[in-house]
């Protein structure tokens, strides 16, 4: 994997452009949730950063679409699971915008294998909670240190993405959801920690969303749906996401913090 930082900054640079907009920096920004996610925040007024493995089209119509709604954006080359390449990437944001005023935690992988909990091997293992769990606590740490030692005009926050795995066990993907099950407590421990500073965190905890991701098993969930999976019996749409997430940050919740909100059409409620 390519761990170097590039950037595109397809809405050009220099003095004044995207002044007193806030800026929101998205891990994962490239296609499906974290595109939509970037593109409803530069709707809704904020300049926005997006991280992601590859530099490519796909990355492209993400940052044409954060322009089209008067946004600048910005991409940067990175790989969450590379700890130590996450400061640089911190400080390249800054470069571009001087400040973060919200970080989404998008980014991750799912598990490499579909199979047999008895058969996930150790590599499995710690790629998965490598990037999911490990890279996310530590760019919401290079991040919320940031976001401590520079004073802005706009309110803050920190808002990771997770999934209903954090709490609904599939034992095929045993290693993607140990990797989200233990996110909750992260948006917890950060919740305390920067509450004091005004800084709200909050988990966005999606359900079956149609993304590249799910399109291997898009048959399966789908004859589920008609079995009835889902409450709500439809597909979550990116958009869905983008929604709840353009809600968490704007700074109109100012008494929540660590808060979860689950947008998954009903699935996780107990029910029989």
């Amino acid at each position: 994997m390519n761990t170097a930082v590039a950037v595109a900054d397809v809405a050009g640079s220099g003095p004044g452009l995207g002044e007193g907009r806030p800026v929101a920096l998205v891990t994962g920004g490239r296609r499906g949730i974290g595109r939509a996610i970037a593109i409803e925040l530069a709707s809704r007024g904020y300049d926005v950063a997006i991280t992601d493995l590859e530099d490519d089209e796909e990355a492209s119509i993400t940052l044409r679409g954060i322009e089209y709604h008067g946004g600048r954006a910005l991409f940067v080359q990175s790989n969450l699971g590379d700890v130590a390449s996450h400061v640089a990437v911190v400080e390249q944001v800054l470069g571009w915008a001087d400040r973060i005023d919200c970080l989404v935690n998008n980014a991750g992988i799912g598990s490499p294998v579909r199979g047999d909990l008895l058969d996930v091997e150790p590599r499995a293992f710690d790629q998965v909670l490598g990037v999911n769990l490990r890279g996310t606590f530590f760019m919401t740490q290079a991040v919320a240190k940031h976001m401590l030692s520079v004073a802005s005009p706009h309110p803050r926050s920190i808002v990771t993405v997770s999934s209903v795995s954090a709490t609904m066990a599939s034992p095929e993907r045993a290693e993607y959801c140990l990797s989200k099950a233990a996110l909750p407590m992260m948006t917890r421990l950060f919740a305390l920690r920067l509450a004091k500073c005004g800084i709200p965190v909050f988990e966005v905890r999606p359900g079956i969303i149609r993304t590249p991701m799910t399109a291997g098993v898009a048959q399966k969930y789908e004859a589920r749906f008609g079995e009835g999976l889902v409450p709500m019996a439809r597909w979550g749409e990116a958009g869905d996401v983008a929604k709840a997430v353009a809600q968490l940050v704007g700074g109109s919740l100012q008494f929540a913090t660590g808060s979860v909100l689950s947008i998954d059409g009903g699935l996780s409620i107990p029910a029989f």
